[in-house]
């Protein structure tokens, strides 16, 4: 290969790679506007309203906004919905068992749990429903629906069960694998399709998750007991719990995909 093909095909990935990376952004909307939500209302004194209240009125103004555009579907809110009420649920449950605070005043709570705190989960099913739809990704090699959906409900329940049963995690992370060793997905970058193995693509996922975890704690979206006095940044142990949480918004979303395909 001489070196002018070399150049082109250099550039051709680089192409590729900024596309990519733009379909990638376009993804996050929701979830870059929670993270300069928490950044602004940290620094700008809001009248009226507490923070998290203001929070709220935000991010339901933003999602109307983004059905109203076209920027998410009906089908799309009703994923992000769903997930609204499983991490709300979550959410309530894990300060209750003093995993973590929401230490500033509100209106808009329930049971010392702020109601904008459900959008942070909706933002990851936001994130993967339009990532699913701009790079029209397909799932290879996916295994049985009476495989896939108990797995979900397990690691899900395992959130809580944990608190008084044994933390079952690294199990279901050692069936995560098994399951779908065999497993990729499909997905298309300016009429190119590329693979990538599933198992990867949660691993990528869950770690950005994290770093945005630590961006969110930053700005005291919520707080953790051992940042009660000042910000640390958020253990790498806490990183096995949001790959398993992306691997179960993963899993219901391509149930959900699969389910209205059929």
């Amino acid at each position: 290969m001489n070196l002018h093909a070399l150049q082109m095909k250099a550039l051709h990935s680089m192409q590729q790679l900024f596309y990519f990376g733009w379909q990638q952004a376009l993804s996050c909307i929701f979830p870059v506007i929670i993270f300069g939500s928490l950044a602004l209302t940290q620094v700008i004194p809001l009248p009226f309203l507490p923070r998290y209240d203001w929070l709220l009125l935000i991010f339901i103004a933003v999602q109307w906004r983004m059905l109203k555009s076209g920027l998410e579907t009906r089908d799309e809110l009703k994923v992000i919905t769903l997930f609204h009420i499983l991490g709300l649920t979550l959410e309530i449950f894990k300060v209750h068992m003093g995993s973590w605070s929401y230490p500033e005043e509100g209106y808009f709570k329930i049971l010392d749990v702020p109601l904008y705190s459900g959008f942070m989960y909706a933002s990851v099913a936001s994130y993967l429903c339009q990532a699913w739809r701009r790079l029209d990704v397909s799932l290879i090699q996916w295994p049985r629906l009476w495989a896939v959906g108990p797995l979900a409900a397990a690691i899900y329940a395992n959130f809580f069960t944990h608190h008084y049963w044994i933390d079952v995690r690294w199990w279901l992370s050692a069936l995560v694998l098994l399951l779908f060793w065999r497993s990729s997905v499909s997905y298309e970058v300016n009429g190119t399709r590329y693979r990538m193995p599933l198992t990867l693509a949660f691993a990528l996922i869950g770690f950005f998750v994290w770093i945005a975890e630590n961006i969110a704690t930053f700005f005291g979206a919520w707080t953790y007991p051992n940042q009660s006095a000042a910000w640390h940044v958020v253990g790498i142990g806490k990183l096995s719990s949001w790959l398993l949480l992306v691997i179960v918004s993963f899993l219901i979303v391509a149930v959900l995909k699969q389910i209205k395909k059929s």
